[in-house]
């Protein structure tokens, strides 16, 4: 059988959307496939994944030692990888090995946000995403791009063929529908969370513009009474103190919520009860927060760049990120405006219905083909 692997070793160091994206590659791949077998490549120090049953018969499970973004990764992995004879193998986080003799390369690219907004970033991330990107695309027999924006970056800023880039679109969780209102009330109960709520999901990074919705919503309160408390959701990532630090200065810390760890099981009723979701990203891949509001039936108010105008289309209000006044206009329309809210919930249910990752994994199947000949 045709042995080839795909890298899951980041999910052991971090979590958020390309982890999500390697949990159901590495589940639905091999189901999908029985000609080939699969070995799964998890950091050694992932002992749930290492002891979990393999997803299919034809499916491994392996350990590695070496660990993700490390200065020395490229060739520590490709030296571990060896033994297996791989014919193929994924990197869903875009840097491969070192060439393996006998094995192919096919990389999913998630987004370009540190080509794009270098000022967003750590020195360290810059520069370690920087040195990889135009070798790896290079190596690349072919590349997975995460959305048409996605591929548009990769052409236009890399100068990548476009026979060379196939758009896999991300998918959305059955876990992510509505909920009965029972449901809904136990998880905010639990949570503490606010009666009614706007929401963010996502990282607390700069490129999330996270200190431009807060702006927005200190004018949102200062025009409009009774307006829902706010909820971030997510994690601190890199430069964050920035952004949260306008919370007190601009007098909101009574009425914005920080919950850091609201667990997946929890995150569809987190969504279910929120007044909108608020996306406002300078730039997104794909932007999976807006796409699972969707499909709980949470209106969506997200930036007009990117990629989240493609996967919300006509279901969710767009606003530029540079402007909190368009922002807080935005809140303020659909919070007033009940026909308005009942046609997003309805039309962010159906838009959502069309991404599947099923459908997702099948793209991935064909091109491990395509490429393998």
């Amino acid at each position: 059988m045709t042995r080839i692997g795909i890298d899951l070793r980041l999910v052991y160091y971090a979590k958020g959307g390309i982890a999500t994206y390697m949990h159901h590659m590495a589940e639905l791949i091999p189901k999908l496939d029985s000609s080939a077998r699969y070995y799964l490549i998890h950091s050694r120090k992932d002992r749930n994944a290492l002891s979990a049953p393999p997803p299919a018969p034809s499916a491994k499970r392996v350990s590695a030692w070496t660990p993700a973004h490390h200065p020395l990764e490229r060739q520590a992995l490709a030296f571990e990888l060896m033994p297996l004879r791989l014919r193929l193998l994924h990197s869903p986080d875009f840097i491969p090995p070192m060439p393996i003799p006998g094995c192919r390369n096919v990389i999913t690219v998630h987004d370009l946000a540190f080509l794009l907004y270098p000022q967003f970033m750590v020195p360290d991330a810059y520069r370690y995403y920087n040195e990889q990107i135009d070798s790896a695309v290079a190596q690349a027999a072919h590349i997975l791009a995460v959305s048409e924006a996605t591929k548009r970056d990769l052409i236009r800023l890399l100068g990548v063929p476009e026979h060379k880039i196939t758009v896999q679109l991300e998918g959305v969780d059955a876990r992510f529908r509505p909920l009965a209102a029972e449901a809904v009330m136990t998880i905010r109960s639990k949570l503490d969370l606010p009666e009614r709520y706007l929401l963010f999901v996502g990282t607390f990074e700069p490129r999330k513009n996270i200190g431009g919705l807060i702006e927005a919503y200190r004018i949102l309160r200062d025009r409009v009474r009774n307006v829902p408390d706010l909820v971030l959701v997510g994690r601190r990532g890199w430069l964050y103190e920035a952004s949260l630090s306008k919370i007190e200065a601009l007098g909101l810390s009574e009425y914005v919520m920080l919950a850091e760890n609201v667990s997946s099981d929890d995150l569809p009723a987190v969504y279910n009860g929120a007044d909108a979701l608020i996306m406002p990203s300078f730039y997104e891949g794909f932007g999976l927060p807006a796409l699972e509001a969707m499909a709980c039936g949470t209106p969506v108010i997200a930036s007009n760049r990117a990629s989240l105008p493609e996967v919300i289309g006509q279901a969710g209000l767009l606003i530029d990120p540079e402007s909190p006044d368009e922002i807080a206009e935005a809140i303020r329309k659909l919070l007033e405006d009940d026909s308005l809210r009942e046609r997003l919930r309805e039309a962010g249910i159906k838009r959502a219905a069309e991404f599947t990752w099923e459908r997702a994994a099948k793209v991935a199947v064909d091109v491990y083909h395509r490429v393998l000949g």
